[in-house]
């Protein structure tokens, strides 16, 4: 790979994986493809009280296959799932299913369905927040 390529890479990486869900792809790398997917989190429920050090997050990835590799040659149908926990990135998975260490205290989990590029699809494909509580 040579290292225009691998330095636009990396900053697209950072621009897509920053821990901001807010945050958007420059604008020098064009549109952004949309994705009919939809991601949910299925497990911990809403509202659940857990005990532990640890939590078990599931999600469903409908309308999409998750692919390991990382590609600029983008699908709408394939892809990363990033994972937020109190709206910070905790994680780049290539899996519907994770152990997140936890504390007591109040979190709210969401996942976000991004491209095989690890970029955002546009519109976003985020699931609905979860809150739940560790005793």
């Amino acid at each position: 790979m040579n290292r225009g390529l691998l330095g636009a890479l990396l900053l697209l990486l950072l621009a897509a994986c920053n821990g901001d869900p807010g945050a958007s792809v420059a604008p020098s790398l064009g549109p952004r493809p949309s994705s009919a997917a939809t991601v949910e989190v299925v497990e911990p429920a809403q509202g659940e009280t857990l005990t532990g050090t640890s939590v078990h997050v599931v999600l469903k990835l409908t309308g999409a296959t998750i692919v390991t590799q990382t590609t600029t040659t983008i699908r709408p149908d394939e892809g990363h799932i990033h994972l937020y926990v109190n709206n910070l990135l905790v994680s780049m998975n290539y899996g519907l299913e994770q152990d997140v260490p936890v504390q007591p205290g109040t979190y709210a989990v969401k996942a976000e369905f991004v491209a095989a590029d690890h970029a955002p699809f546009s519109p976003r494909v985020w699931s609905g927040e979860t809150v739940f509580t560790v005793n």
